[in-house]
């Protein structure tokens, strides 16, 4: 990946927040997985880039409600593929129903920390190393 400052990292995972050096630019919301989707297409329909796909991970887009995207800072021209990549990100996300599930805080941290994961693999950060700032105890 490119160096830090080409890039914002959008998510809705506290974790991230928490175990990411200060020197990547996170833009943390408190919103729903979909709304990440509809906030990373939103940009990318004014010209950003992903540097990241929007549904990777094996998680169903019901299974979780974690999200990171990574997303480039500055516009250039719009990208087709990108563009036509999150329209069809929404409609898988959209296929999926809720499952009705009300998550222990357990499951929730093992949500984070799946999201982080795949986050510091496309980072080429050490997730160990972030996560030596959390509270380790809690997951």
């Amino acid at each position: 990946m490119e160096s830090v400052s080409t890039y914002l990292i959008i998510t809705n995972n506290p974790l991230v927040v928490e175990c990411l050096p200060k020197d990547y630019a996170v833009e943390y919301e408190d919103i729903t997985y979909r709304e990440i989707l509809v906030k990373v297409r939103d940009m990318v329909y004014a010209g950003h880039r992903m540097y990241t796909h929007p549904l990777s991970g094996s998680v169903k887009p019901n299974e979780t409600m974690f999200k990171s995207i990574v997303v480039g800072t500055d516009m250039k021209s719009i990208d087709i593929e990108h563009c036509n990549l999150m329209m069809n990100a929404l409609i898988t996300c959209d296929k999926f129903r809720p499952l009705g599930v009300k998550y222990s805080d357990y499951h929730i941290k093992d949500f984070q920390l799946i999201d982080y994961t795949l986050l510091c693999g496309a980072l080429d950060f050490d997730a160990i190393a972030g996560l030596s700032k959390a509270n380790i105890n809690s997951y």
